[in-house]
């Protein structure tokens, strides 16, 4: 029997294991063995976003493995993402039926808003993420988006409801203004962006801190190595702490993420890292080696989201 991660207990009441598996770039025929592979390997937390087009994929490979008897629905949790072109409260419902259909397994058990900032609608086909221009931007509040979303509860088939990529001043405003708390605040956390500030703000508030890309986005560092900074993944320090432990790199910042609290959410689709990723629970760092890891942080962001810096509620114009 593969080892579970441990899960923590949400504002809510539900528990969210405390390591998942992303799923950004998993497309098609991928995005299903990467899924069934992990649910193998003992993850029980699926993230993925209706902007990644393969919540379909990601539902058929859960689909399976409950028909195989491996797992029972109930044994799940996952986490899809309310795209920034259906923020205005009248799309909300429609955009959610979307990737609750999409997904096929009942009911959703996080509904993030995937941003703060809104675009204008134009078909409910996502934008391509990595295109040279972003869609035309729209001023709908993010409370009014977050007040729709709180309506969602009242049907059953969304358990929790969340954030993410918000700094800490519109967390705190979606806490002050709005009835029901975000249970996490999903955003970029790796060693060259701890987000110790935002956590322990987030830890004030009862809000969770989950961290995607959480090895430093290591698939965009090789494809344009001019503009992303170098991750811990690769420094001699890291590997140094790794022997230690007979763990491997990635293991050691996986490890240091939790230790801080946060929840990772790391990528992969290689069956040995699978396991690798979410073996993390038979060590844990030392506080001289935590001080080592806090040295990668420099604030440097791999997803800035630079060609939306103009929107009205871009994130990252505040420290944290």
């Amino acid at each position: 029997m593969a080892s579970l991660a441990p899960t923590v207990t949400l504002n809510d009441g539900n528990k969210m294991p405390i390591l998942g598996l992303g799923t950004w770039l998993s497309l098609e025929g991928e995005g299903i063995a990467a899924v069934k592979a992990a649910i193998d390997a003992g993850y029980r937390h699926i993230d993925t976003a209706y902007l990644y087009r393969n919540e379909k994929e990601v539902g058929q490979a859960i689909r399976e493995k409950i028909a195989e008897g491996v797992i029972k629905r109930e044994d799940m949790f996952v986490t899809t993402k309310l795209w920034n072109g259906y923020h205005d409260p009248e799309k909300i419902a429609e955009a959610f039926n979307r990737s609750l259909a999409n997904l096929d397994i009942g009911y959703i058990d996080l509904y993030l808003m995937h941003s703060p900032m809104s675009y204008k609608f134009v078909s409910w086909e996502p934008e391509n993420p990595d295109a040279a221009s972003v869609p035309e931007f729209t001023e709908v509040d993010y409370v009014d988006t977050w007040r729709a979303m709180e309506k969602l509860l009242s049907g059953g088939k969304v358990r929790s409801i969340g954030v993410s990529n918000f700094n800490s001043e519109q967390v705190e405003r979606i806490v002050k203004e709005c009835k029901v708390k975000p249970v996490t605040n999903q955003v970029e956390c790796n060693p060259g962006l701890n987000q110790r500030k935002l956590t322990e703000f987030c830890k004030k508030l009862d809000v969770t801190i989950t961290a995607y890309s959480p090895l430093g986005r290591p698939y965009y560092y090789e494809k344009d190595p001019k503009n992303v900074p170098k991750p811990a993944l690769d420094d001699a320090r890291v590997a140094e702490i790794a022997k230690k432990y007979c763990k491997t790199p990635g293991q050691v910042i996986l490890r240091y993420l939790v230790d801080l609290g946060t929840i990772p959410v790391p990528k992969s689709a290689n069956l040995e890292r699978l396991r690798q990723n979410i073996n993390i629970f038979d060590f844990k760092l030392t506080e001289a080696e935590i001080k080592v890891m806090d040295e990668f942080n420099n604030e440097k962001r791999t997803v800035p989201f630079t060609l939306a810096e103009s929107h009205k509620y871009y994130p990252f114009k505040i420290e944290y």
